[in-house]
């Protein structure tokens, strides 16, 4: 289950999302994000659907990789429609003694399933083909407006960057770690629930311990290097957008109007 979480891991390719501008890519997912919650109708959510697997092959990021980061998701997905599946009025599909299934429940239980689905493939995207730094640079631009508020937009989109750069570090730390726990004998199958409590407690002193020590050594290497916040600073390649982001970002608007058209 640890390398099974991808989040934060940049694949490397020269696709077409690759190559747009990372405020491109922050903006179709979010307008893509929105599309998903403002229409029930399950004929435009199979739209959204087939528009998600066209933008993985765009992408070229394998599909099994793809899926692979839905491992960790896949028990609240469950969950959610299985919790779905039983609510809902309309006219009964299966009863089983007090447990009914309706058609306003399986039509819920579907359309939850795949909107959850389809999050974090189109979230997921976007953390594949672009790098932290980039997207760190997307988002401090896109909500550079908000500096006007007094709102420390270059320290969000740092805190943002760093925590997308280490999440793939202290996933390979943690599953070091609960290997040598295992060398030195600890059972993380245990059964009993107390028991699995204190076989967290071993993994969780040092993951913690190693976070802080990192978080130290990122603090004095940047004061090392004099960093005094986003004032002044310029950047070596200048973020520029091209044709074919003015054709994603009419493409993501076009899909939010029809669904507030439908």
């Amino acid at each position: 289950m640890i390398r099974d979480i991808t989040l934060g891991q940049y694949y490397s390719g020269d696709s077409v999302i690759h190559r747009l501008d990372p405020r491109t890519k922050l903006l179709w997912t979010f307008l893509f994000l929105i599309s998903l919650f403002i229409e029930d109708n399950l004929w435009y959510m199979l739209g959204l659907a087939v528009l998600v697997m066209i933008y993985i092959m765009l992408s070229k990021v394998p599909l099994e990789y793809m899926v692979k980061g839905l491992k960790p998701v896949w028990f609240l997905v469950a969950f959610s429609v299985i919790m779905n599946l039983f609510s809902g009025g309309g006219e009964a599909l299966f009863t089983f003694w007090k447990i009914k299934i309706t058609n306003e429940g399986m039509h819920h239980a579907i359309l939850i399933g795949m909107r959850m689905i389809m999050m974090v493939l189109g979230s997921s995207v976007m953390t594949y083909t672009t790098k932290p730094t980039d997207l760190a640079d997307g988002l401090e631009s896109s909500l550079k407006w908000l500096s006007i508020f007094k709102v420390p937009v270059h320290d969000l989109a740092m805190m943002m960057s760093i925590a997308l750069r280490f999440i793939p570090v202290l996933t390979e730390e943690l599953n070091r770690i609960m290997k040598a726990q295992a060398a030195r004998g600890m059972d993380f199958s245990k059964a009993k629930w107390k028991d699995k409590l204190k076989a967290i407690l071993p993994i969780l002193i040092p993951m913690f311990v190693s976070a802080v020590k990192r978080a130290e050594e990122l603090a004095f290497a940047m004061e090392a290097r004099c960093y005094q916040g986003g004032v002044g600073r310029t950047r070596m390649y200048p973020l520029k957008r091209r044709f074919s982001d003015y054709c994603f970002i009419v493409g993501a608007w076009g899909i939010l109007i029809a669904g507030i058209l439908i």
